[in-house]
């Protein structure tokens, strides 16, 4: 199973419809399309990303799949802003990290950011919660955004979050992620 199969195996465990939900990096639309059909009519879903070009992708995504625009709040900002924007504790916080599949390489996340956004996007998620983040090693930066998150996710344990990673050990620069829960 793909690394990303496996995140998507993990949030739907844990979100029931109707919650509200963040897609941390929106990229192309994938997880906020599968997060939008996960929380139903009823749910809410708020996609971050800073790239123009990917919340186009995004709204394009969602309309081909029939997702309504009012459940779906697109935010054209840094995922380091979660905060900002949610008034109420979320069911899930999913990160797929890296350059946006058919964007520019250049543009990607960066690793202080994301650890910041990962300890934030942590204190926003409910008790029985999950935050995901699928981790890519082979491009310049990855390999220690990779190890900063794994470093974070440690830290959040030792805080109570119960830590699962995946694909870690398997090649030294493929991808990778790591499923934090909150206790109910």
């Amino acid at each position: 199973m793909r690394i990303t199969e496996q995140a998507h195996q993990a949030v739907r465990a844990a979100v029931r419809g109707g919650e509200e939900v963040v897609d941390a990096t929106a990229g192309n639309g994938n997880d906020t399309v599968f997060l939008a059909k996960l929380v139903g009519e009823e749910g809410r879903v708020l996609a971050f990303d800073i790239q123009d070009a990917a919340i186009d992708a995004t709204r394009a995504k969602l309309d081909a799949a029939g997702v309504s625009e009012e459940r779906v709040f697109l935010v054209r900002e840094s995922h380091v802003n979660v905060r900002s924007h949610i008034s109420a504790p979320v069911a899930a916080v999913m990160f797929n990290l890296g350059y946006r599949p058919g964007g520019d390489h250049a543009i990607r996340t960066q690793c202080d950011e994301t650890v910041i956004a990962l300890k934030r996007a942590w204190e926003v998620i409910r008790p029985g919660g999950i935050l995901t983040m699928v981790c890519y090693r082979g491009h310049p930066g990855g390999q220690e955004e990779g190890a900063a998150v794994l470093e974070a996710s440690r830290e959040l344990q030792m805080q109570g979050a119960t830590t699962e990673t995946y694909g870690v050990e398997e090649t030294a620069t493929g991808p990778f992620l790591v499923v934090l829960r909150k206790a109910r």
